[in-house]
C-alpha cells in the first residue's frame, strides 16, 4: 500500500523554495552566492507595526481569536479595499488567513472537484497549478507571452474556458513577469467573463501598492462591478509594508465561499497568529506614506536591473510595470555552452550554471510554465544588486 496520498503526487515541489534553499546551503557552506531567488522586501517591517505588535503581547492578545480574524482586523480590511480599490463591503464580507497562500489554498480546496478546470495565465505563480491539482481539479494553461506583454489576451481567455471552468486565477502586478493590467485591460477580460457566468474569478493583488512609472492600480471587481458576486479578490500585508513573517492574507468575496474557507480552517490551522493580526490592524489603518517613498526604490532598481539585463549577451528583458520581479529572455543562450563547460539545453540549465559558476541564484522560467526565460528579484540592497549584475553579464559574455 502506498504512503503517500495520489493528491500530494500530483503536486510538484516549489522550484523557487527549492532554489532558494540551495543558495543557502551553498552559503552556510561557505560559498558566495548572491540570492535573488526569493520575493520578499527587503525593508524592515515598519516601526509603528512593529510597536503596534508589541503592545498586543503586553496586552495580552496571545489567545486563540476568531477562525477567521479578529474583528478589529476585518473591519480594517473592508475599510482598505473600501478606501483604496473602490469596493462597497463590509467586515461580514472579509476572511483573514496565515497569509495570502492560505487564501488561495483555502479558496480552492472549498470549492473544487475532480473534473473541474481552473484557467491559469501563463506565466503563473508556481503555487497555482499545485493547489489546483492538490484540489484534485485541473489547470488549463493560457499563455501571455512577451509578445502580449505577458497579459491575458481577451481571445487567449475565451479560447480557455469550458462548460468545466469554474475559477479564473488572475494576478497583477504579475509574480514572475511585473506584468500589471490596466483597467482598460481588465474590462477586455471582464466582457469575456461576464458571456461564462458560471466561471469565477480568484485574483491576486498581494503586489498591488507596487505600480510604477505612475500606474494606477485596477483590479477586476472595481473595473466590472457585475463580476463582484463571483470574485474573491486576495490581498496581504506581506509585500506591502514588508511583513512576509508575518503571515497574514486577507480577501473579500461572495459569502458563501468564505463561509466554506471559514470551515476549512477550522480544520487545518485554526485563526492566524494573534499578534500578527493587531499588527496588520496597524499596517492597513496606520500611516502609508513610506509605500511611496518605498516604491521609488524598487522603481530605480527596476529601471537599473532592466538596463543592465539588456546589455548583457544573449537576453532580451521587457521593462515591468510592478511588482519587484524582471522576466527576461534566455532564449539566445540555449543551445551553447557556458564558460565552465555546462551544456545550456534549457533554461533552468542557465539558472544553475549561473548559480554554480557565478554565484547567483536565479528560477527559471519553467518552473512558471513558460520556457527560455528566468526570474530575478531586485528586491535586494543596491550594491548587492550591481555585483550581482557584473556577474551575470561575466557569465553570459563567458558563453559560447
Amino acid at each position: 500500500m502506498a504512503l503517500l496520498s495520489d493528491a500530494l503526487l500530483r503536486v510538484q515541489p516549489s522550484a523557487t523554495v527549492g532554489i532558494s534553499q540551495l543558495a543557502r546551503k551553498m552559503r552556510q557552506a561557505g560559498k558566495d552566492v548572491i540570492a535573488l531567488s526569493a520575493g520578499e522586501p527587503d525593508f524592515d517591517t515598519p516601526e509603528h507595526v512593529r510597536a503596534a505588535a508589541i503592545a498586543a503581547i503586553n496586552r495580552g492578545e496571545t489567545r486563540y481569536t476568531d477562525v477567521d480574524g479578529i474583528a478589529e482586523l476585518k473591519e480594517a480590511v473592508a475599510q482598505k479595499f473600501r478606501r483604496d480599490n473602490g469596493l462597497d463591503v463590509t467586515a461580514d464580507d472579509c476572511f483573514v488567513a496565515t497569509g495570502g497562500k492560505q487564501i488561495i489554498f483555502n479558496a480552492l480546496l472549498a470549492t473544487l472537484n475532480p473534473g473541474d478546470e481552473v484557467v491559469v495565465p501563463v506565466p503563473y505563480w508556481v503555487s497555482y497549478p499545485e493547489i489546483v491539482r492538490l484540489a484534485g481539479a485541473e489547470p488549463v494553461f493560457a499563455e501571455a507571452s512577451q509578445e502580449t506583454g505577458f497579459k491575458l489576451t481577451p481571445e487567449v481567455l475565451e479560447a480557455a474556458i469550458s462548460e468545466k471552468t469554474k475559477w479564473l486565477i488572475l494576478g497583477s502586478p504579475s509574480n514572475p513577469s511585473g506584468a500589471a493590467y490596466t483597467a482598460d485591460e481588465l474590462k477586455g477580460l471582464a466582457e469575456v467573463l461576464l458571456r461564462h457566468p458560471h466561471v469565477h474569478i480568484l485574483t491576486d493583488d498581494i503586489y498591488e501598492v507596487l505600480v510604477y512609472d505612475g500606474r494606477d492600480f485596477a483590479t477586476i471587481a472595481q473595473v466590472e462591478p457585475r463580476l463582484m458576486a463571483r470574485t474573491l479578490t486576495m490581498n496581504g500585508v506581506s509585500k506591502s509594508h514588508a511583513m512576509t513573517g508575518w503571515r497574514i492574507g486577507y480577501c473579500t468575496g461572495p459569502r458563501e465561499i468564505l463561509k466554506a474557507m471559514t470551515k476549512l480552517q477550522g480544520q487545518s490551522t485554526t485563526n492566524p497568529p494573534s499578534i500578527s493580526q493587531w499588527a496588520a490592524v496597524e499596517a492597513l489603518n496606520g500611516p502609508q506614506a513610506f509605500l511611496g517613498a518605498w516604491r521609488a526604490v524598487f522603481q530605480k532598481r527596476r529601471d537599473y536591473v532592466v538596463g543592465r539585463l539588456n546589455q548583457c549577451e544573449g537576453l532580451e528583458c521587457l521593462v515591468p510595470e510592478g511588482a519587484f520581479y524582471a522576466f527576461p529572455s534566455c532564449k539566445e543562450l540555449l543551445g551553447r555552452t557556458s564558460a565552465g563547460g555546462r551544456a545550456l539545453a534549457t533554461d533552468e540549465d542557465v539558472v544553475m550554471a549561473l548559480l554554480e559558476e557565478n554565484g547567483v541564484a536565479l528560477v527559471h522560467g519553467s518552473a512558471f510554465g513558460l520556457a527560455g526565460h528566468f526570474r530575478i528579484s531586485y528586491a535586494a540592497a543596491d550594491a548587492e544588486l550591481e555585483q550581482a549584475m557584473d556577474r551575470i553579464e561575466a557569465f553570459c559574455a563567458g558563453v559560447r
